[in-house]
């Protein structure tokens, strides 16, 4: 018991790990909340490409002596808007053109990135570095994911009834390209928020996995953001633990604590998981046997 609590109370004698608890728990909770949409939506491909396409805004703020966030910001809602622009006006298909547009923005970002003479901070944008994020760090992310919050409650319903039922959403009078685009720009936020948190490589994980989990343990949408955050919280919270004390890369750390739920859920989720799926259909066998 003592080992316990020594295990749980030592890493808070550092600074360092309350501020990388802050950004590992806000930035999960947010990218939680959006990847449920994401998963109704069909949107994970869309996550992964913003995840990739804001590389070249992070290198040219780097250059620049700017917040990260910023070109991070502008990159990532360019691309979106890039990739609706080549869908709309050729004949290349929606996937086609995310595959062109993030494999592209990437291949800036890594070209930009052998120009520039020192790599080191550079290098932790595309790993993380949640135990050396500063105090601007922490304000960017908290500012940032409190304007996700509150557009997501003021509309909430209205983005609920986008991802269910498009047609629906246009009858009575919503506009379903501007709530596309709400999302996407929320996507964009999202994913800039969990740089600090994950890097760009991992970040599409954290605004996809939690969201995937739920989806297969409940019905209710309002169940499946509730246990989305609580499963990315828990995860932050354990991965940086996991990664104080075993001295792991504490966003590869977290990914996987996420890579666990997703694992038990797929395994052993009431009527959905596939050991649960098994077993109902040995109960019949069973019954007719006797």
């Amino acid at each position: 018991m003592d080992q316990l609590i020594a295990w749980i109370v030592t890493p808070l004698t550092f600074d360092f790990m309350w501020r990388a608890l802050l950004v590992a728990v806000v930035a999960g909770a947010a990218c939680a909340v959006l990847s449920c949409w994401i998963t109704l939506l069909g949107w994970s491909l869309l996550g992964d490409a913003v995840s990739h396409a804001v590389l070249p805004g992070v290198v040219l703020a780097y250059v620049l002596g700017l917040p990260f966030a910023v070109g991070a910001l502008v990159f990532g809602a360019g691309s979106v808007a890039l990739i609706g622009a080549v869908s709309r006006t050729s004949r290349v298909k929606e996937d086609a053109a995310i595959g062109v547009v993030f494999t592209a923005l990437f291949a800036l970002g890594v070209v930009l990135i052998s120009r520039i003479p020192s790599q080191t901070d550079l290098f932790h944008i595309l790993f993380g570095n949640v135990l050396g994020v500063s105090n601007s760090d922490i304000v960017q992310v908290l500012v940032m994911a409190a304007v996700v919050g509150v557009v997501v409650l003021l509309k909430h319903r209205d983005l609920t009834l986008f991802a269910f039922d498009r047609t629906h959403a246009h009858a009575i009078g919503l506009s379903p390209r501007r709530l596309e685009t709400l999302l996407l720009g929320l996507l964009a936020l999202t994913v800039v928020i969990a740089l600090q948190a994950v890097g760009i490589i991992l970040v599409v994980a954290m605004v996809i996995i939690p969201g995937a989990t739920a989806y297969l343990l409940t019905n209710s949408f309002e169940r499946m953001l509730l246990i989305a955050v609580a499963i990315a919280v828990l995860a932050a919270i354990i991965g940086t633990y996991v990664s104080f004390h075993a001295n792991l890369a504490t966003g590869g750390t977290i990914v996987l604590a996420q890579t666990a739920a997703f694992t038990l859920a797929y395994l052993a989720a009431p009527q959905r998981g596939v050991l649960w799926r098994l077993a109902a259909r040995r109960r019949p066998d069973r019954a007719g046997a006797t």
